[in-house]
């Protein structure tokens, strides 16, 4: 598949690792254009066409927890952020002040590939959100319309928190949702970050979507910062 029309915006000082991504992208067919700081980056997004974001976190003039700070304050573009903070609290905040995915180096082509398709398919489907009341991910799908979850073509019984969750995930599938994103979403702004409810409440999804709940198929945990429903 051509992916000519897609334009990436690799930000990261380190030459090695740039090289590396760009050559990555290049085999792959899209275009890109590089930054090396974060002053640069943001004069390339206003004055270019960009389709998608890699960040590094730790460049020379301003931190890239920043640089997502203030691209949310006027865009939606896709931002997956990479970096070599691998501290939970770091991964969590970049998520939560809206980058898409993060990845911690270092990092195989193959994965930053597969990172970079489903943040683009993501990030198209977004422009349909309003409209799109079907949804599906292997046998496990769910209708907005007729208000059904079904696996395997059999309707599953679920709560009402359930499915608010499963909602929740369909409409953001492939994108880690932090659990105090979550907990927001589903219990509201002012309930606190205690997360027992949210652990209770996605054991007992999983019980009934997953057949081996210990191991999931559908709903992965992503150790110290959230969840993701995957997209394939």
């Amino acid at each position: 598949m051509s992916n000519l029309g897609e334009r990436i915006l690799v930000v990261e000082d380190d030459a090695q690792i740039r090289n590396f991504i760009c050559y990555s992208l290049q085999t792959e067919g899209y275009q890109h254009m590089t930054a090396s700081n974060g002053v640069t980056a943001m004069d390339t997004l206003v004055s270019g066409q960009i389709d998608l974001i890699l960040l590094d976190l730790g460049l020379p003039d301003v931190d890239g927890i920043d640089v997502i700070k203030k691209i949310r304050g006027w865009s939606e573009i896709p931002i997956i952020v990479v970096s070599a903070r691998d501290q939970d609290r770091e991964k969590a905040l970049a998520l939560d002040l809206g980058a898409d995915d993060y990845m911690t180096k270092p990092f195989s082509k193959t994965e930053l590939l597969a990172r970079i398709r489903v943040a683009l398919r993501h990030f198209h489907k977004q422009g349909d959100a309003k409209v799109q009341t079907f949804f599906s991910v292997g046998d496990l799908a769910m209708d907005l319309a007729k208000h059904r979850v079904t696996l395997n073509q059999k309707e599953l019984h679920i709560t009402p928190k359930e499915y608010a969750l499963l909602t929740l995930f369909f409409k953001n599938q492939g994108k880690v949702l932090t659990t105090a994103a979550i907990i927001r979403e589903i219990y509201g702004a002012g309930y606190g970050s205690d997360t027992q409810a949210l652990r209770a409440l996605m054991a007992g999804l999983r019980r009934k979507i997953e057949e081996t709940p210990a191991k999931p198929r559908y709903i992965t945990t992503e150790i110290g910062v959230g969840y993701r429903l995957c997209d394939e």
